[in-house]
């Protein structure tokens, strides 16, 4: 998980409003927000995905937010964080595990099991890194899409 957290000069529901325009179900995205009991608005949101096997390929992550008020006045503080999908990390973790798994039962006695096992491992090793690399990649093109729409530099941010 990525934390990424910034200042506006603006009204909370305006920002929510820019996003929810921008981010509609429209523009191939699911927007989902709900107020909370402290003036706050929650929202998260993420690429549609029309099938499932779109999983591993589109929907990678998942941005979550936070709109909050501050003390001083125009000001709103928003705190949003990037998480991988859950399918994406199982079935990284399903991948290495198996080639493990199969390596063990190799040294058992069973040595025809070394070249699955170690092709499901570098497969999983190759996955997760390559995995690591496009989140990276992914969370640039969200920061750059939510600036754009907030219509602020990525460069004033804080983190």
């Amino acid at each position: 998980m990525k934390a990424w957290d910034f200042k506006m000069k603006s009204k909370p529901e305006e920002i929510v409003e820019k996003l929810n325009s921008a981010l509609g179900s429209v523009n191939g995205f699911v927007f989902n927000m709900a107020r909370d009991e402290n003036d706050s608005v929650k929202f998260n949101f993420r690429k549609r995905v029309l099938y499932p096997d779109q999983i591993l390929h589109r929907n990678r992550i998942i941005v979550s937010g936070r709109v909050l008020k501050t003390d001083t006045e125009n000001e709103t503080e928003v705190e949003i964080s990037f998480t991988q999908h859950l399918a994406t990390t199982v079935t990284t973790y399903m991948l290495i595990g198996s080639g493990l798994f199969t390596l063990i039962i190799a040294i058992g006695g069973n040595a025809s099991a070394y070249l699955p096992g170690g092709i499901l491992l570098a497969l999983g090793i190759v996955f997760w890194i390559a995995l690591r690399g496009k989140f990276e990649r992914d969370i640039q093109k969200y920061k750059t899409l939510i600036s754009e729409i907030l219509q602020f530099k990525i460069g004033f941010t804080r983190k």
